[in-house]
């Protein structure tokens, strides 16, 4: 019978190596693997497209962060370019997003399931911060101009705000995964479909029911990554 010293080493080589079996997306197992966007066949990721028929393309997208584009009602704007757009970022475990953000805009509090973000300020200045898991749910934020660098953990809840009443400012995000996802706080709580019950989200932010509905009753505009 092992010892209650082997056991205790057994479960903490177990949780070690559980954690790092979550860390990313999975390695590749091969130089890349283009995906088959119109194969009938369902995996976690895409399908390979056979090698012999890949070319260049399938690696590349023309012009696809070059402009501003126009910013939503919250006053930003989310370009991102994953495998969807180009599918030999297929089992990379990389995407990335150019942010586009009016004076006073933000990208609202979100959080990427798959992914770790890192953005670069390319102009201007922003205000951004990230929010840790419970049970300390401690806040970290810090204002970034041209040039400077941060990272948002993956899964934690998050948000960029251009603090500017007058000029624009610009952003690139490197994510960590192929296909990150986003989960932006309000759309998800207060504009599911369908609507998650009044009773449960008026005692979960204890307020009246009105406000509850008030709030469902809004448009929500999902971000784009």
């Amino acid at each position: 019978m092992a010892s209650s010293s082997s056991m205790l080493l057994l479960a903490a080589l177990l949780a070690s190596i559980s954690w790092q079996a979550i860390a990313s997306d999975p390695s590749p197992l091969q130089d890349f693997c283009v995906a088959d966007m119109h194969s009938p066949v369902r995996v976690n990721g895409f399908v390979c497209k056979n090698p012999m028929e890949v070319n260049a393309d399938d690696f590349f997208k023309a012009a696809a962060l070059d402009k501003p584009r126009v910013t939503n009602k919250v006053g930003s704007n989310v370009t991102l370019i994953n495998v969807m757009q180009i599918a030999g970022l297929n089992t990379l475990g990389i995407s990335i997003a150019r942010i586009d953000y009016a004076p006073l805009g933000q990208n609202p509090p979100h959080t990427h399931p798959r992914a770790t973000e890192i953005l670069t300020v390319l102009e201007g200045t922003l205000y951004v911060g990230f929010v840790t898991s419970n049970q300390e749910n401690k806040f970290l934020s810090k204002v970034l101009n041209k040039g400077d660098v941060f990272v948002f953990p993956v899964g934690l809840i998050h948000f960029q705000f251009n603090p500017n009443p007058y000029k624009p400012a610009v952003a690139i995000a490197a994510l960590s995964s192929q296909n990150p996802g986003a989960i932006t706080i309000a759309n998800a709580v207060f504009g599911s479909k369908p609507a998650i019950s009044d009773d449960v989200l008026a005692k979960a932010f204890h307020v009246e029911k009105n406000t509850i509905d008030y709030l469902q009753a809004q448009f929500w505009e999902n971000n784009q990554y």
